[in-house]
């Protein structure tokens, strides 16, 4: 039995798709949106048509696309005063909110440090909403509404997106950071775990090599991991998931920040590199932070003697080897992006990486697993949540041609 398509889902559909294919080219012919979407002409014609009069689309400003013969092609790009989105990152002692216009630019930023771990609760929610607030004023000056709110917190998020449950940067748990700002702004809030935007970054940024399958390792002060399978970002069914940093490496080993012992981070994180590299003993309490300049200055010891800082990495890249090649042995190799200001001492980290995922049954293809890595991860953050709230805007709203949702984005309340 065939099953009929409504002419809304199919107009939506297409909208969609012709909105999809200019956002990933940034600039794109008509015919070139055709080999992408496979519509046909005229359909492209009088979509583009219609997002054009609506705001969403505008023909580009510089010199017509050129074809190797035959008429010039007009580029179609994203008009980006069609909408403004806003992504928060709460991470150890920072916080970050930055607006960014419907083309994906940079229009407003702030950053804060915060003592994360010794704030009390209601002043860890109040100085979100309060950089929150500032941001949306500037907007509400301009005459333009945000339309999505996309939250990257370290630590584990519930699967529906909407609170925090457990963070190592900070005591509290199970706060409903969704709810809460969207009762103050009237804004569509998502709550998403860091990590899972930093792979929904890095597919955007190079498809080609981060596509069906790969893993996106954070190395920084912890330890953490966007998992992308089949296409697929992997989440639990009541959690972020993905929480490979408390993997157990050794059991009842060293002291990790999660209060547990022996997890991966316990070994890999930056506080647990510095422990070792001081000599000090696994139970001790795992320092709060460390600046960047200390650990950039024992990676230099590490690669001038093989003494205590040279072992400290060695440790680390085994603990991560070892949790690689058991996840390896459930879902296969997979390209591994390395993120963090550590990855300037992954050289110091990756013949012990290796060593031991050679050890473990995912091993079998050691020597062809790839690694790259991306040091920005406060970039790759901000982008993913900016491409998490934008596509939203893209599928949800202006795909359906909603004349309600073109008045909220434009800045005019509906009666």
């Amino acid at each position: 039995m065939t099953v009929g398509i409504r002419h809304d889902d199919l107009r939506r559909r297409n909208r969609a798709m012709v909105i999809s294919a200019v956002r990933r080219g940034g600039q794109t012919s008509r015919t070139g949106i055709a080999a992408i979407t496979g519509l046909s002409h005229s359909t492209i014609s009088s979509i583009s048509s219609d997002l054009i009069a609506e705001g969403i689309l505008a023909e580009a400003r510089n010199e017509p696309l050129a074809l190797k013969r035959g008429r010039p092609q007009v580029g179609l790009t994203l008009e980006p005063k069609a909408a403004v989105v806003m992504t928060v990152v709460l991470s150890l002692n920072f916080l970050a909110a930055t607006l960014l216009d419907y083309a994906g630019e940079i229009v407003a930023e702030e950053q804060r440090r915060l003592d994360t771990r010794a704030m009390p609760r209601k002043q860890l929610i109040d100085e979100c909403v309060a950089i929150v607030r500032r941001r949306l004023d500037d907007r509400k000056r301009e005459g333009r509404r945000v339309l999505r709110i996309v939250l990257a917190i370290q630590g584990i998020t519930d699967a529906p997106a909407r609170a925090m449950l457990w963070s190592p940067i900070t005591p509290h748990t199970d706060i409903a950071f969704a709810d809460i700002l969207e009762r103050e702004f009237s804004v569509p809030v998502t709550v998403e775990n860091d990590c899972n935007m930093m792979a929904v970054a890095l597919r955007w940024r190079d498809p080609e090599r981060y596509k069906d399958d790969f893993i996106a390792i954070l190395l920084s002060h912890g330890i953490g991991m966007g998992l992308v399978l089949k296409g697929e970002l992997f989440t639990g069914t009541h959690s972020s998931g993905g929480e490979f940093g408390h993997m157990i490496h050794r059991p009842d080993g060293a002291l990790c920040r999660c209060g547990r012992r022996g997890c991966i981070e316990a070994y890999a994180g930056n506080y647990a590199i510095w422990r070792n590299a001081r000599m000090m003993g696994e139970d001790d309490e795992p320092v709060d932070d460390i600046d960047e300049a200390d650990m950039r200055t024992l990676a230099q010891v590490a690669r001038e003697r093989d003494g205590p800082e040279r072992q400290a990495y060695r440790k680390a890249g085994e603990a991560l080897g070892f949790g690689l090649g058991s996840l390896f042995a459930l879902i296969d190799p997979a390209p591994v992006a390395m993120v963090g200001a550590s990855t300037a001492a992954f050289d110091l980290i990756e013949p012990a990486l290796r060593e031991a995922i050679a050890k473990t049954a995912g091993g079998h293809h050691s020597t062809s697993i790839s690694f790259d890595t991306e040091p920005d991860q406060m970039a790759l953050l901000r982008d993913g949540c900016a491409m998490r709230a934008l596509t939203f805007i893209d599928n949800d709203i202006f795909a359906s041609g909603n004349p309600a949702q073109m008045e909220l984005a434009a800045g005019h309340e509906m009666a």
